[in-house]
């Protein structure tokens, strides 16, 4: 088997393993190297259920791209037969001045998405097992539901490696090594591999295979919770939406129960710890689950029974919290996909095509100059 390949992907995982996809799909010869297992819970594609959501309260640039993440998802679940994608409704809410409630309804606005604004008691109304603050405001998007990221790894991979393309697990890079124009070369503790142009979609080993970017992909641990409801019925996915919520000390996120026992959520950013994702702290800690369970008990006090489950993943954050995805400043022949800041999976369907038209054109009719490297 040669050793030349037309593009290597490093970092198989939620952007990785649909760029190896997309980039089979054309017909093209790929190899996809992963340093853990296809998939695993080392790094930032993992947790059993992952938001999706049309109204993008960061900025409404991504609405067009998270547009076209809906359609390659449905595409990928009417190929392989998975079901991926639920839709269960959304909420963004938060006080009337938040970024979330206001990016959120501006988002909407600008690109004509379907949704409702809701008072706190409306929504307390509607959905049980919510009891947002008497001033809070929500906009409801009846589009957003959930993922199951390991199901659209798999699926990925799946297709990816039925139009050709070659994966390995348990591979770790060792060294990249642009040559030119002659592509460039990727060493691992097994081998050494040429292709014309290399896709990074490392996560928080971003920085550890492109040192140059250190400063722009920053990973941070991050701790998630499951409690089991007193009221299981409120949290199921027919009656309670996902949400961002935007409270006194930051913001929150959570899930409907879903395959694991309990309602799920996190708060973005957690506690702020910059970790090498090597020697992080993997294990959960009592402040953990503490300070999840206060949030609990505030907000949604029905769901704040015994816990179910703790676990810890990885963000890799930006600077100003938008995504890289661009060719490297230096070597066009390396494209790279990273800080996506925790709030990237959704669009990962839509990414891998962007990173495959990257690799093969130089170029995509996607719009991502809101994710250019030199905007540092």
């Amino acid at each position: 088997m040669s050793n030349r390949y037309d593009v290597i992907v490093v970092g198989v995982g939620g952007m990785g393993s649909a760029a190896t996809a997309r980039l089979a799909a054309r017909g093209l010869n790929v190899l996809g190297l992963e340093r853990y297992d296809v998939p695993h819970d080392m790094g930032s594609s993992h947790g059993v259920t992952r938001i999706i959501r049309k109204a993008q309260y960061e900025d409404p640039a991504y609405v067009p791209l998270v547009r076209r993440a809906y359609d390659r998802w449905r595409d990928l679940e009417e190929r392989t037969g998975r079901d991926l994608l639920h839709v269960t409704g959304g909420i963004d809410a938060g006080p009337p001045d938040s970024r979330v409630f206001e990016g959120s309804r501006r988002s909407c606005e600008a690109h004509g998405i379907e949704h409702e604004v809701l008072d706190a008691s409306e929504v307390n109304e509607r959905f049980p097992g919510y009891d947002l603050p008497e001033h809070h405001r929500a906009v409801y998007q009846p589009d957003g539901g959930f993922l199951v990221p390991e199901q659209c790894i798999i699926a990925h991979v799946e297709t990816a490696q039925a139009d050709g393309a070659e994966i390995r697990a348990r591979e770790p890079v060792a060294d990249v090594s642009p040559l030119g124009e002659d592509g460039v070369r990727v060493t691992t503790r097994k081998g050494t591999y040429e292709a014309d142009s290399l896709v990074v979609t490392a996560g928080a080993w971003t920085r550890k295979i492109l040192p140059e970017l250190a400063d722009l992909a920053v990973p941070e641990r991050q701790v998630l919770a499951w409690l089991q409801p007193d009221r299981p019925g409120d949290f199921d996915p027919d009656s309670f939406p996902v949400f961002v919520h935007a409270d006194d000390d930051g913001h929150y996120y959570g899930f409907p129960r879903y395959d694991v026992p309990g309602f799920k959520f996190g708060k973005f950013n957690h506690f702020g710890e910059t970790v090498d994702p090597d020697a992080m702290d993997r294990e959960p800690r009592a402040e953990d689950e503490a300070m999840l369970r206060a949030y609990a008990e505030r907000r949604f006090p029905d769901g704040a029974g015994p816990t179910m489950r703790l676990a810890t993943c990885l963000f890799t954050n930006t600077p100003d919290e938008h995504f890289i995805l661009d060719t490297h400043p230096d070597h066009p022949q390396i494209v790279v996909g990273a800080g996506f800041s925790g709030h990237g999976f959704k669009f990962a369907s839509a990414v891998g095509e962007v990173l495959a038209d990257l690799a093969v054109d130089g170029e995509t009719d996607l719009d991502i100059d809101l994710f250019r490297i030199d905007r540092f």
